[in-house]
């Protein structure tokens, strides 16, 4: 069965999939290039080829390729207490 064969709603399926596949994996390797290499688990380049496979790729590097950031102690209250 190629292309030709399916109906226009199943083609504008298809069609959308594809987009946001591409969508996904942009935005991964956006991200990958901008984030330091610290706040990466395991080796940029090695997510820049995972990035590529399907939708897998730049849902586990979202999922658990990236380290959170350090939060930013000035944004917390602190409370000391005498005991």
């Amino acid at each position: 069965m190629g292309w030709d064969d399916l109906s226009p709603h199943r083609r504008r399926q298809f069609a959308a999939i594809g987009i946001v596949q591409v969508v996904i994996a942009v935005a991964a390797w956006v991200d990958l290039a901008i984030r330091p290499a610290a706040r990466v688990r395991g080796p940029k380049w090695a997510w820049t080829l995972a990035i590529g496979v399907n939708f897998f790729g730049p849902l586990a590097y979202f999922g658990w390729g990236r380290r959170p950031s350090q939060p930013d102690l000035r944004d917390c209250e602190v409370r000391f207490t005498d005991q």
